[in-house]
């Protein structure tokens, strides 16, 4: 009997944890669809900053969300290598939370590794395509790699579901250094 009541627990909370996800999925989905039809800069910005705020949200798992925020505090003080650390910790724990993935990508980039960086990103991508904020890592890398055109088809795909996107002004200037370059 205590068994089934074991087992009769487990379904339930794996049962709450998948709706979680699809609650946040089917959120982060009708803002994505507003984004992409808006068409003033201050409502895209306040979009942006809701899909941030999801992102940033562990959908089952208050403590990784804390994680979270503790990686970035110490990512933004310079602590990078305890940041590190953390973000492996919350990864190990929930591979699936695409966040955790884009977070690790941004210490590998600011301690110039951007090969772990862009494998990290390929993994945020995999998760969820639409995520602006990885496209825009991947084309910061590109253009200090001098991979120009790579990084402007990063942020062309960005483009596609965030016309707005802020990161498209960086397109004339990546289209100069392509220029530079063949000179």
């Amino acid at each position: 009997m205590k068994f089934i009541k074991f087992f009769f627990i487990i379904l339930c909370i794996n049962n709450l944890s998948f709706a979680a996800q699809s609650f946040q999925k089917n959120i982060l989905n009708n803002l994505f669809y507003q984004l992409e039809k808006i068409d003033n800069s201050k409502g895209a910005v306040l979009l942006e900053k809701k899909i941030w705020s999801i992102w940033n949200e562990h959908p089952t798992n208050n403590g990784l969300t804390e994680k979270l925020k503790f990686g970035t505090e110490l990512m933004q003080y310079g602590d990078y290598n305890y940041a590190l650390k953390v973000f492996d910790n919350i990864i190990v724990t929930d591979p699936k939370w695409s966040e955790a993935w884009n977070k690790r990508a941004t210490v590998y980039f600011l301690m110039s590794q951007f090969t772990n960086s862009l494998d990290d990103i390929d993994k945020v991508l995999n998760l969820e395509p639409r995520h602006f904020g990885a496209l825009s890592g991947q084309a910061r890398i590109f253009i200090k790699l001098k991979k120009y055109e790579k990084a402007i088809k990063s942020i062309e795909r960005a483009l596609k579901f965030y016309p707005s996107f802020k990161s498209s002004e960086m397109i004339p200037e990546i289209e100069r250094l392509i220029k530079e370059t063949t000179i």
